[in-house]
């Protein structure tokens, strides 16, 4: 497995957002770009509904499922049950800063905690054959990120870790609340270039306000890959240019319209299983971006996906309001 091209660009695992519709309508943008999971807790994978959890369609691939938990032998158990739900990768979150997961003990916090950090990686290794991986911060609090981002990479590559994506911000638990932490902390770029330029052949991926396709390109002279957050679920025409612009490919579909347009039959699909109309279009809203009609498109979205037996025509009628001639900057 080539691991480095697979996490040459990929898309944030984001709470309540990046769900299996979500991800489905990104796969339809990109084909090449690696779709993670919204976290699932040790105990949710273990004790939950795991097909209503960790369920996927199988055009997500390749699409990872991340972890929160500390406990090695609950992450093993729960490593092995995304195995064999079949996804790709299994990556551990060190890096959320909520104050629910403080409270369980995993996410940021556990920027403190390297060797059980390692534990747990070493643990997960050895229950399942595909690769498992991190996101982490640089540091936590009044920690020199010098110092624990260099510590937390060393122990969980010595433990086996196949990559490390890197939040280039450090998260304050106490003080700034998850939104502040993910726009007040100071970037630094630079640490993730040298972090990588000190771990030559571990696969890094950098990730944190990075806007657009353009402005991750630079990253990719330091670093092996890049992972998109907020901007790529704002604003998902953004994706359309990820595979021709760094993997030299044509995108799956020529426009956004066309894209919505695929998506119609998982939508028909997921209706007749009970799924609401607005679970799935609510993941629309950036479609279009500086469009006549796209505000129209919102709207008409809001109104009417809503309503009891809406249906993809509610789709293909908010489509028909964006102007029909105004794509060209959708693989811009």
């Amino acid at each position: 497995m080539q691991i480095n091209q697979l996490h040459r660009f990929a898309i944030a695992p984001m709470m309540d957002w990046t769900d299996r519709h979500c991800r489905v309508f990104h796969r339809l943008l990109t084909r090449r770009a690696r779709l993670y999971s919204e976290m699932v807790a040790t105990g949710a994978a273990i004790h939950g509904d795991r097909q209503r959890l960790l369920g996927f369609d199988d055009s997500e691939h390749p699409v990872a499922l991340q972890l929160g938990g500390s406990d090695p032998r609950d992450l093993a158990t729960s490593a092995r049950i995304g195995e064999d739900f079949g996804y790709d990768e299994i990556n551990l979150n060190v890096g959320c800063p909520s104050d629910r997961v403080q409270d369980g003990r995993f996410g940021a916090c556990l920027m403190a905690e390297p060797a059980l950090v390692a534990a747990c990686v070493g643990a997960m290794k050895r229950a399942v054959k595909i690769p498992v991986t991190i996101k982490c911060r640089i540091g936590i609090d009044d920690q020199d990120p010098e110092v624990a981002l260099f510590a937390m990479a060393r122990a969980v590559v010595a433990a086996g870790a196949d990559a490390l994506i890197v939040h280039a911000r450090k998260a304050w638990l106490q003080g700034l609340s998850p939104k502040q932490n993910r726009d007040v902390p100071p970037l630094d770029y630079a640490l993730v270039y040298r972090l990588k330029a000190s771990l030559p052949d571990v696969p890094i991926s950098i990730n944190g306000g990075i806007a657009g396709i353009d402005e991750a390109l630079p990253h990719l002279d330091h670093v092996d890959g890049v992972m998109l957050g907020r901007a790529a679920y704002q604003e998902p025409w953004r994706l359309l240019a990820v595979d021709p612009k760094l993997f030299g490919e044509a995108p799956p579909h020529a426009t956004m319209k066309d894209a919505l347009e695929a998506m119609t039959p998982y939508i028909a699909e997921q209706l007749a299983q009970g799924t609401r109309l607005h679970a799935i279009t609510r993941h629309f809203v950036g479609a279009f971006h500086g469009v006549p009609g796209a505000r129209a498109f919102r709207r008409h979205l809001a109104e009417n996906a809503t309503k009891p037996g809406a249906d993809v025509s509610v789709l293909r009628d908010a489509i028909a309001l964006v102007d029909q001639n105004a794509t060209a900057f959708e693989a811009a």
